[in-house]
């Protein structure tokens, strides 16, 4: 049994993280943190915790150490504390963006400011086990995954894997997101009667997590292709859906797809293949995966367009965030990478 804290614990990914830990046979939790919040039960904040803990919330400063902890604080303070909380436990899992990228320049990029703690990104990996199962198995210090990039690599990495793809053409993707990545602070945004009904493209261009895929195509050892990522809020408030277009080379047939695929994903725990020939749950589709941490992958050809249009669903708050950590930190201790997260979804919902 370990302690695990978290820093920053009163967000909806902080709640998903605390539900998540609450229940998993290997962990008791120690603190959770919110500088708003402290003093208050964590009930207050989750309702949905209510007699799951008696956990009060305290401030950062207060925190003491333990195994391993998580932080879940808004981008661009990790990186600040990061020696601090180096100091309180021997194990970190960062759900922000603050660790991803391992290129200094590469965040700058995209992220509008010079990253204070450049000499700590070497010693993070990279936390989607799909890409980097082996380094997650001896690491000690983990960085989390943007939802809408794990959809998108999830979705289109077996094809640049098994080179299917055409090398000069771009990567496009459109991603269709629910409200809870927008987080829980309240803006005009999210004001009720501005986003009910929306279909709104809010990242046409430019979403910062083009990088992270970037990132993983580059890891296959050739230059990267452009990538192009857009962004649209729909009406749900859990769930990403990538729709991908990836241009494929001459002669690439159904076949050679779905054998990508399956070396690929066919022996990922929470990778399904969905490709089905009726119902209206055919193709992967976001809503039956509220609270799992499956991703469910799909695609069709376009034989004569030389097109495969590839899909990947996932609950943003799960496999996009607090279930790929717990992953993560079942990958780090050595335990079953499944344990505490076998809840299936729901439905109908």
């Amino acid at each position: 049994m370990i302690r695990a804290s978290i820093a920053g614990a009163s967000g909806y990914t902080g709640g998903e993280l605390l539900r998540l830990l609450l229940a998993h046979p290997e962990v008791e939790m120690a603190q959770v943190t919110s500088e708003r919040s402290a003093g208050a039960f964590v009930h207050f904040t989750h309702p949905n915790l209510r007699r799951a803990t008696q956990l009060k919330f305290v401030t950062l400063a207060e925190l003491e150490p333990c195994d391993v902890l998580f932080l879940g604080l808004p981008h661009g303070s990790a990186m600040e504390s990061i020696d601090r909380f180096a100091g309180l436990a021997e194990r970190i899992v960062d759900l922000s963006a603050d660790f991803r990228l391992r290129d200094p320049a590469l965040y700058e990029r995209w992220y509008g400011a010079a990253h204070t703690a450049p000499e700590w990104l070497e010693r993070f990996v990279y936390g989607l086990p799909e890409l980097e199962r082996e380094r997650l198995h001896s690491a000690r210090h983990v960085s989390g995954v943007g939802c809408n990039a794990t959809a998108t690599n999830l979705a289109v990495w077996p094809l640049y894997a098994a080179g299917l793809a055409r090398e000069d053409a771009p990567l496009i993707c459109e991603l269709k997101v629910g409200s809870s990545e927008g987080g829980n602070k309240f803006s005009e945004a999210t004001h009720h009667p501005e986003r009910a009904g929306a279909v709104r493209s809010y990242a046409p261009t430019g979403h910062r997590h083009t990088a992270e895929v970037l990132q993983a195509l580059a890891g296959l050892g050739s230059a990267p292709p452009r990538v192009h990522l857009s962004a649209t809020a729909v009406e749900m408030v859990r769930g990403v859906l990538a729709t991908a277009h990836v241009f494929v080379r001459d002669g690439v047939g159904e076949r050679d797809v779905w054998q990508a695929y399956r070396k690929a994903w066919g022996h990922e725990p929470f990778v399904r293949l969905v490709k089905e020939r009726t119902g209206i749950y055919r193709v992967p589709e976001p809503k039956i995966l509220a609270g799992a941490n499956w991703a469910d992958v799909g695609f069709e050809l376009e034989q004569d367009g030389g097109r495969v249009v590839a899909l990947c669903a996932i609950d943003n708050l799960m496999k996009g965030a607090a279930g790929t950590a717990v992953q993560c930190l079942n990958l780090m201790m050595g335990w079953d990478e499944t344990l505490g997260l076998g809840f299936p979804g729901l439905h109908p919902i």
